[in-house]
């Protein structure tokens, strides 16, 4: 029989994530899919909490325990409207104060969290990065303003590991049992041109290959390569053909769970699925009697799991169909 996929295998992580375990994702949108996922599974895991950033030095930059507060001179106003150059457009309001405090919350709450997060789950989606002319620094968005304010560029592997290297020192010392999975972000910047996107995906690949055999406690998790060999087919794309659509994000979440969820957590995973099927069902009579056994039953099963996540929402919602 002619096999039609390139398919590879992905050896098991020696370190692992159980259903205890505190996660944070961050980078490019990629990592709200893997985040979401997670979330949606009851893991506990903040999702992208400073929004979409694509390049590895912005990342670095406000994700390290170091950077306390948002740089002062990066706060700029445009149509009556404040944003500020290191963080993603969700970050933005009509004063100035008031996205000072928004943003110095999330820096505060980021900060706060990390001498506990057991997984950083970083996702890479360039390697172009804009410099600002005034002030000169590298930013993170650009957020619509002329282009004659900045400068794209193009970071090399070594500009990548210098700047993880002193993230890396920061963490360390904030947590040192902290494990770091990186991956490179399956959707393609076809915007930068389609050749310029090879470049960029294979400067990010490259310095993923060197951050995980410098440091013990990186590794790599090929979500880039599932999507571009395994999943090398349009069928897996969303209408604009660049977005991996639900089919592949799932796959992809599935072999990232085989790679590294316990065994324990593989099999609530299994256990919360059916679960989630039961959730989903929908009766044509709510108030028949043979639901209504189908409802206690739900509400028996989100009790017994309750002492291991939190399915407070899940038990009030079942609850309030029963009569």
């Amino acid at each position: 029989m002619q096999n039609f996929r390139t398919t590879f295998q992905i050896s098991p992580s020696k370190h692992k994530i159980s259903l205890n375990s505190q996660l944070l994702t961050l980078g490019s949108c990629f990592a709200d899919v893997v985040g979401n996922q997670l979330r949606n599974n009851k893991l506990d895991v903040l999702v992208n909490p400073f929004g979409t950033l694509f390049n590895p030095l912005s990342i670095f930059k406000i994700l390290s325990p170091t950077y306390t507060q948002a740089d002062e001179h990066l706060y700029a106003e445009n149509q009556k409207m404040w944003f500020h150059y290191d963080f993603h457009s969700q970050f933005i309001s009509n004063s100035k104060e008031n996205l000072k405090e928004q943003i110095n919350q999330t820096i505060y709450a980021i900060n706060s969290l990390l001498p506990t997060t057991n997984c950083l789950i970083i996702t890479f989606g360039t390697a172009f990065i804009y410099r600002l002319s005034n002030p000169q620094t590298y930013i993170a968005n650009c957020h619509k303003m002329p282009n004659s304010l900045f400068e794209k560029e193009l970071l090399s592997v070594k500009d990548i590991c210098k700047g993880f290297a002193i993230l890396h020192a920061a963490l360390k010392e904030t947590n040192p049992d902290l494990q770091v999975i990186l991956t490179v972000s399956p959707v393609r910047h076809t915007k930068d041109g389609v050749p310029e996107n090879q470049v960029s995906k294979s400067i990010l690949r490259a310095a993923c290959h060197y951050l995980t055999t410098d440091y013990e406690n990186v590794e790599y998790f090929p979500s880039y390569e599932i999507m571009m060999d395994d999943l090398r087919d349009y069928r897996f794309y969303k209408p604009d053909l660049i977005h991996p659509n639900e089919v592949a994000e799932q796959y992809i979440f599935e072999k990232f769970a085989e790679t590294y969820f316990d065994e324990n957590l593989k099999d609530f995973i299994k256990e919360w699925l059916t679960i989630q099927t039961s959730l989903n069902h929908r009766s044509f009579n709510e108030k028949s009697e043979s639901h209504q056994v189908f409802l206690k039953k739900l509400l028996g099963d989100l009790t017994k799991i309750s002492g291991k996540v939190d399915v407070r929402e899940e038990v009030n919602f079942v609850r309030q169909k029963l009569i």
